[in-house]
């Protein structure tokens, strides 16, 4: 018994020391979202408020989790700033640079406004509210992005064990 469990660990430490390389012609492969309750509320939540873009819903959740933000920002500003992606120029659903910034798409301008408040030296490091004082000076504008974010958050599923109240 202890020769087979010592020869597991063995073999277990061996795969796991294994380095795994792309042959030529395979591409990493982004994680999917089919089975992510946060799609299906993101979905619905442009849905029922009319928007084209339900079917970017992917790439925004995509974009926040590569980037380390809140599922809900990039969502709730293009609702503020948009309506959703309902009135916008130059693919710029987010109001981004004062509007006057031009996206070759709408999925360029999701991974690039999530980078830039991720990680560009003005978003760096700050939380939510300085994040949105940054990004609009209006005094009002964090609790607007905060008002969509909370709703889409009540959206969401309870979690296994917890009571929704």
């Amino acid at each position: 018994m202890k020769t087979t469990l010592s020869r597991t660990a063995v073999m277990v430490a061996g795969l796991l020391a294994t380095n795994v390389t792309l042959s030529p012609g395979q591409h990493f492969q982004p994680p999917t979202y089919d089975y992510d309750p946060r799609l299906l509320i993101l979905e619905r939540f442009f849905e029922d408020r009319g928007s084209p873009i339900d079917h970017l819903a992917k790439d925004f959740l995509l974009a926040a989790d590569h980037y380390g933000l809140d599922w809900r920002l990039l969502p709730s500003i293009s609702v503020i700033e948009s309506g959703g992606g309902k009135e916008f120029t130059n693919n710029n659903i987010f109001g981004w640079d004062n509007g006057k910034a031009h996206f070759t798409s709408i999925q360029a301008g999701i991974h690039l406004v999530a980078q830039r408040l991720a990680s560009s030296r003005i978003y760096k490091n700050k939380d939510l509210d300085e994040k949105l004082a940054v990004y609009n000076p209006n005094a009002e504008y964090p609790a607007l992005v905060k008002s969509v974010m909370a709703r889409l958050a009540s959206d969401e599923p309870p979690q296994p064990g917890a009571s929704r109240l």
